[in-house]
Parts: structure tokens; sequence; C-alpha cells
């Protein structure tokens, strides 16, 4: 089975990550972060990923902590449920509407951490959540899943919006991305030999 459980404690967090690559797309979130709650929801939904996330962290301070935490540990799980990335695309890719908002995700699960982040929020906060964590949390996967990815606005205007979309289209990306190529299943897809 293609799955993972991280644990990760802090003096600022307590996070406890499970994922399933071969899920249903089942989730059960409670980072204390509700906007987060609401993302990582629709990411295991869009993604068919099933995802549980629990997080205990210092939201009294703020959230960037427990949102920097879960972007690790979901990084992590990545990395450990993907094994030797044998039999997978490696590629995935979407363009995402959503109402005004447009939204580009093209990801390889490449063993090179990169983020190409050009989202440009216009709102700094979203009901209590600061919008500039949408990129905290972002960098923080990419450097523990070693994934190459980039997210791209074309257009928006609604904070929402953008990124709501920018969660849909990484998960619809990362689904691409990480599916079994049947034809190809005992072939790593690269011609180095390692990812």
């Amino acid at each position: 089975m293609r799955q993972a459980t991280i644990t990760r404690k802090t003096r600022e967090t307590d996070v406890v990550l499970t994922l399933n690559l071969d899920g249903e797309g089942k989730s059960e979130i409670n980072t204390g972060v509700g906007f987060l709650d609401h993302m990582l929801t629709l990411f295991a939904a869009h993604s068919g990923y099933d995802l549980s996330v629990r997080c205990i962290g210092d939201t009294e301070v703020d959230d960037h902590h427990s949102v920097e935490d879960i972007g690790i540990a979901l990084g992590q799980a990545f990395a450990e449920a993907l094994g030797d990335k044998v039999g997978i695309y490696r590629y995935g890719y979407m363009i995402l509407p959503m109402d005004e908002s447009l939204i580009l995700s093209a990801v390889d699960l490449s063993g090179r951490a990169h983020l190409s982040y050009s989202l440009a929020i216009p709102s700094p906060q979203v009901g209590t959540f600061d919008t500039e964590l949408v990129e905290e949390f972002f960098v923080s996967f990419v450097r523990n899943a070693a994934v190459t990815l980039h997210l791209r606005k074309m257009a928006g205007t609604n904070s929402h919006h953008i990124i709501e979309g920018a969660f849909k289209a990484f998960a619809r990306a990362m689904k691409k991305a990480t599916a079994i190529d049947v034809q190809n299943a005992d072939k790593l897809p690269s011609t180095k030999g390692v990812l």
C-alpha cells in the first residue's frame, strides 16, 4: 500500500498526519485553522487520496507554525508513500477554473525541490487566515516531498477563489502525477534510473 503516517512534535505544534494515495478521497481534518481545514478537505476530495490530519498548535500566537508544520508533514508523507516511484506517471498538471479565477498547477515528482509560486492574492486575509501562509504551506510541502511545483494565477480577483482554485488544481495535478501508469508499471520514469 502507498501510504504513510507522519508524527511531528515540536514546542510549537503536535501534528499527526496519515495519507493513502490509493484512497477514495475521504478526509478527517482538524488543524485548528478553519480555512486550512477547508482547503485540505478539498485537496483530499479532488485528489482521491485519503487524508487524516490532526494538529494542536500555538494558534494563540498565530497560524504560521501550524500551517508550516502541516506542509512539512504532508510533504514527508508523500515522500514516504511514493517510495521508489516505480510505475508512476511522474508529471501532472491542471488548469482549473474557480468562478472568475483560473489557476495553473504543474508538478514533477523529480526528487528536486523547487516552487515557482505566482498567485498574487489581493487580500491579506480570508476571514482570519493570513493569505501569505498559502505560499508558506507550499514551500514547506515542496521542500519535504522533494518535488517541483508551479502554481500560477492566470486570472482572478477574489482571494478565496484564488486559494481554493490553487488547492484544487494542486490536488488534480498530484493525482495525475502519482497515478500508476499501467503500461509502464515496472519502470521508473527517468532515464537517470533514479528519482
